[in-house]
C-alpha cells in the first residue's frame, strides 16, 4: 500500500551499520553522495543542506538512534516534510530504508518535488557504497 506524498526505497550496503551511519551523519562523507551540509545526529540540531539550484534547506534533527535511526526535517518553511534512515543489519552487510514523508501533492511545489525525487532516491542511496569506498 502506498500513501500519498511519501516516498520510500531500501537500499542494501555491503558495510556494516557503523559505517552506513558515517555516510548519513559525518558531513564530509554525506556530501560525497548527496549534499553538503552541517549534519550531526543530535536531536534539535539544525543545519541546511545545500541543494543546488534548489538552495539551501533548513532540517532540524528529530530522533536518533546510534546506528539505527535518524531522522531530521527538511525542507522547513518550503516542502515542510521528513526524511528518515533506518537501518538493519543483513548478512555482511546493512539494509537501508529510506522514507520521505509529508509531501503536499496539492501543491505545484510539492509535486514536483515527491516526483523527482521518487526516481532520484534510488540512484542517491545507490552512491553511498562509491562514497565510503573511496
Amino acid at each position: 500500500m502506498t500513501e500519498p506524498g511519501v516516498i520510500r526505497c531500501d537500499q542494501f550496503l555491503s558495510h556494516p551499520p557503523a559505517r552506513v551511519w558515517q555516510a548519513l551523519t559525518d558531513p564530509e562523507l554525506h556530501a560525497k553522495w548527496w549534499a553538503a551540509g552541517d549534519v550531526r545526529p543530535v536531536v534539535g540540531h539544525r543545519f541546511t543542506l545545500d541543494m543546488g539550484n534548489w538552495g539551501q534547506q533548513p532540517c532540524e534533527v528529530l530522533a536518533v538512534e546510534p546506528e539505527k535511526l535518524l531522522s531530521y526535517s527538511f525542507a522547513t518553511g518550503s516542502l515542510d516534510n521528513t526524511i528518515t534512515f533506518r537501518l538493519e543489519p543483513e548478512g555482511t552487510g546493512t539494509r537501508l530504508f529510506f522514507e520521505q514523508a509529508g509531501l503536499d501533492l496539492d501543491s505545484p511545489l510539492g509535486r514536483t518535488a515527491f516526483e523527482g525525487m521518487s526516481r532520484g532516491w534510488p540512484g542517491l542511496l545507490r552512491r553511498i557504497e562509491s562514497a565510503l569506498a573511496a
